[in-house]
């Protein structure tokens, strides 16, 4: 075997051999300083036999696994000449050979060299978070925070939480971050910013009525900021209490678009999908050129069972994508925009398929099989073909052809665990749609050894479970996915709501749909559940009151059956038909309006 030539030697070689050399980012740094006076059109280098030499060596050591040798080298370089790309190479190279200690040794000598550099505190910053050592991030946040200039100063300030995303302990950083804001709170400039930044930590940390209690203060000191606004629409799904905030911006700034279309995503993710509505619907008037609201405009549409409404929407969306120019490029206050809603700008492809696939199902709501039919075969996406054949299969069990349905499903390739789960829920959506809950509790069942302690595939069987009548199985089945996910909501709310529903055990019903709500405030069909066990108890005015709420939120089909009864026994005639009548007009075929309407006697 050669000997191995030494580092000196190996540098020597490779000149001598003429090789070209491609210098590193910190050696070209290093060649263009030039603090000697030179003649004009002469651009003297620092970049002397020795540093390159020295540059190299250390390069080499690191090639040659001698990586603490490397760093030292290096690190010798940066202080012999101050330069910050070596001092960034050095550090670079301790935390590639995985040395944090020597990195953190580098950055320290970096910023003491460097004091103004805001690159060496920002490395400092994520080196002690990454050693976890957060707590000794105050001082150096405070410094960089000085450093950076006064208009770029509540960006940075705004942006402190991402510093900590990483961090093992997410309780202790809204104090770290409190520290280190402690002055910036005090100045007028960045009082805001500094708010709305030690409420993101706490939102981070978990502490929602902590994160709302900023939100409410940065926003009584700047009611046109949009930062205190986007916090308690982050907050909204869980505390309710955060609703005043963004309805007083929004009602200040009518025109706050982008706003209005995060608002009303937080209200569809806790079910207020006619709320929702209502918000995208003033976003499409303002603005009728923008293209991504009237999808989300169609999608809310067929969430209420509304499929004229959506068909109109999405052909809207289509238009408007096809007659827009090339997309550009995110503007630098892209971040306000909700991300799916830039997705679709920055894609307008994927749009157009969520767009025929929506278009699919709103046919196929109107009895419309060869329409929905042809928009499903725009779909090219391979991504999207489980989807496109689960849609299909749908069709088939809407013209009679189920068995021929559930084998398409079962037949589609399952590249993944994931997908072979969406086989089965589709497959189970196939059959509960057609009332086939035994066979569905039967596949539901064979999943479910696959799939073991899987809280969604536990949480559908229990569905059918109750479906068959086979309460005991049910409950059990329920309190499995409450042991697994304690902040399962659903899993409560059906538990509480079927013994409700049985006049079983009302007080420990109420309890478990008084804690789903805790979990989803606001979310329509807790709500629905609440009103229903409040009659059940013979509390007709609170069970009112709850069902109008939820009705009003989503007018679904069994929330107008419940209220419809609660109306109809407590002596509203009138109201109660014209609740019922609305949930006939949506959905003719619902099995509890109809049985409602039908045991009530009622004549629409």
């Amino acid at each position: 075997m050669p000997a191995r030539l030494s580092t000196s030697q190996a540098v020597c070689a490779l000149v001598v051999a003429g090789c070209i050399w491609a210098l590193p980012a910190h050696v070209q740094a290093a060649s263009k300083m030039a603090p000697t006076p030179a003649p004009a059109g002469v651009n003297n280098s620092d970049l002397d036999a020795s540093l390159f030499y020295q540059l190299l060596i250390g390069e080499l050591e690191l090639t040659a696994s001698e990586g603490s040798t490397a760093v030292l080298v290096m690190l010798d370089a940066a202080n012999k000449t101050k330069n910050e790309q070596i001092y960034k190479r050095a550090t670079d190279m301790a935390l590639q050979i995985r040395a944090g200690s020597q990195a953190l040794s580098v950055v320290q000598a970096w910023r003491t060299a460097l004091p103004a550099s805001r690159e060496a505190h920002r490395y400092l910053i994520q080196l002690l978070v990454a050693m976890n050592r957060s707590s000794e991030t105050p001082e150096p946040l405070r410094s960089l925070i000085k450093l950076t200039s006064a208009a770029e100063r509540p960006g940075l300030i705004a942006s402190l939480p991402r510093f900590f995303e990483r961090t093992s302990d997410s309780k202790a950083v809204p104090e770290i971050i409190e520290a280190a804001l402690k002055s910036s709170v005090d100045e007028p400039e960045t009082r805001t910013a500094s708010l709305v930044s030690i409420g993101r930590s706490w939102l981070t940390a978990g502490n929602n009525a902590k994160a709302l209690d900023y939100a409410q203060r940065a926003h009584v000191q700047d009611k046109s900021a949009e930062g205190p606004v986007l916090l308690a629409v982050a907050v909204l799904p869980v505390v309710a209490e955060a609703e005043p905030v963004i309805v007083g911006y929004l009602q200040a700034n009518p025109r706050a678009s982008a706003i209005r279309m995060i608002y009303a995503r937080a209200l569809s993710v806790s079910q207020r999908h006619a709320e929702a509505l209502a918000q995208v619907e003033t976003v499409t008037r303002d603005e009728p050129g923008q293209s991504a609201p009237w999808l989300t405009l169609g999608a809310l549409h067929l969430e209420l069972r509304q499929p004229k409404e959506a068909t109109a929407a999405l052909k809207t969306f289509i238009d408007r994508v096809q007659a827009a120019p090339a997309p550009t490029p995110p503007s630098p206050d892209a971040a306000a925009v909700p991300a799916e809603e830039e997705q679709v700008v920055a894609d307008p492809d994927r749009g157009l398929t969520q767009a025929w696939l929506m278009l699919a199902q709103a046919a196929e709501l109107q009895g419309d099989f060869k329409g929905a039919e042809d928009w499903l075969s725009k779909v090219q996406m391979p991504q999207r073909a489980l989807e496109v054949q689960v849609r299909r299969a749908s069709l088939l069990a809407r013209q009679g052809r189920l068995a021929e349905g559930v084998e398409l499903i079962r037949s589609a390739p399952a590249g993944s665990e994931d997908e072979a789960r969406a086989k089965v829920l589709a497959e189970v959506q196939l059959l509960r749609e057609a009332r086939q809950w035994a066979q569905a509790s039967a596949v539901l069942s064979e999943a479910n050894q696959r799939f073991v302690d899987d809280p969604d595939l536990l949480y559908e069987q229990s569905m059918m479970e109750e479906k068959l009548n086979n309460v005991a199985e049910m409950e059990r089945l329920l309190r499995r996915v409450i042991a697994l996910r304690p902040d399962h909501h659903h899993a409560h709310n059906a538990l509480g709501f079927s013994l409700a529903d049985r006049g079983l055990r009302l007080p420990e019903a109420k309890a478990l749909i008084e804690h789903a709500l805790q979990l989803a405030p606001g979310e329509p069909f807790i709500t629905d559940s609440l009103g229903w066990v409040e009659y059940r108890m013979g509390n007709q005015a609170e069970a009112i009151k709850q069902l109008t709420r939820a009705y009003q939120s989503r007018p679904d089909p069994e929330i107008a059956a419940h209220l419809g009864e609660v109306l109809w026994v407590s002596g509203q005639r009138d109201e109660a038909r014209r609740v019922l009548r609305e949930g006939t007009r949506r959905d003719q075929a619902n099995d509890v309006l109809r049985e409602t309407v039908t045991r009530l006697k009622v004549d629409l």
